[in-house]
């Protein structure tokens, strides 16, 4: 897909960090948004300062994505106003820290719901329309670095991002075998400064694990993770390297250097049978 001038892009976690990064720049492609996030306020707030800085139609829709009912609607929305969609990103995404064995039913359900099932409701509630309709399109299918290695005490967040990774893998051949001119990347991302890592901002009764009940290594990770993040590249460079990959038609987008040296790593264990070994992204 290289032209954006007056075709439609929806965004799932489109209020702030990477997805409003996304919105921003289609924005300035001259294309029409449908933004989407849990967050009414911010979501607002962001449809608001978009619309008066590039002068494009917005419309906005408080979705929850781990509801496929929301999706639905959401996608309902979006065809309804708009009469097609060339752009989905699924992007919602929340983050967990913890051990696998400490970790509640309730937090994994939750971080599934968001990071996994977002993008499976995402993908039946848009796609086959996209397809219908013929034109051409793109799905951008956040994943994270975090899906391509295994970082310690992360397990829900490992585990949610790798079956996007693996859904996404899937999903190209899938449509490269029926050719169709809708394709698919998944965008693996190391280090981005947003809020995903600030657990004040998930209002859930969902969220249980707690920083101060982690064990020390659970909480030396947690807090290496924080100042990571606070570190990390902007969402706007996210934004750039992704859009570049939707004109190149490019399937894996990675944001770091130091994501391919750590999977090279990790096919290397695994063709040579070794132990895995911990590679940090930084």
């Amino acid at each position: 897909m290289k032209e954006f001038s007056g075709k439609v892009a929806v965004i799932t976690g489109g209020a702030e960090g990477i997805g409003k990064a996304f919105a921003a720049k289609a924005a300035s492609l001259g294309m029409k948004l449908v933004l989407a996030d849990i967050d009414t306020a911010k979501l607002e707030k962001t449809a608001q300062e978009l619309h008066d800085e590039f002068e494009v139609e917005v419309i906005t829709q408080r979705t929850d994505v781990s509801q496929e009912e929301a999706v639905r609607a959401l996608a309902d929305r979006a065809f309804s106003e708009f009469g097609n969609v060339h752009l989905l990103f699924n992007n919602a995404g929340v983050a967990a820290g913890g051990n696998a064995w400490e970790t509640s039913t309730k937090e994994w359900n939750w971080v599934l719901g968001v990071n996994l099932y977002g993008v499976v409701h995402g993908l039946q509630a848009f796609l086959p329309r996209m397809l219908a309709n013929g034109d051409e399109g793109h799905i951008i299918n956040t994943a994270s670095a975090a899906g391509l290695t295994s970082q310690p005490s992360m397990a829900t967040y490992n585990v949610s991002k790798h079956g996007v990774v693996t859904l996404s893998e899937g999903l190209y051949q899938d449509l490269l075998l029926r050719k169709a001119k809708v394709s698919v990347s998944v965008l693996c991302p190391a280090w981005v400064k947003t809020r995903i890592a600030d657990m004040t901002r998930y209002d859930t009764e969902d969220r249980h694990v707690e920083l101060d009940k982690l064990d020390a290594v659970a909480r030396k990770t947690a807090r290496a993770v924080e100042q990571a993040v606070e570190n990390g590249i902007p969402p706007q460079q996210v934004a750039e390297v992704t859009f570049a990959a939707i004109v190149d038609n490019r399937f894996y987008i990675l944001t770091h250097d130091m994501v391919k040296i750590a999977v090279q790593l990790r096919l290397k264990d695994i063709a040579e049978g070794h132990q895995p070994r911990l590679v940090p992204f930084n």
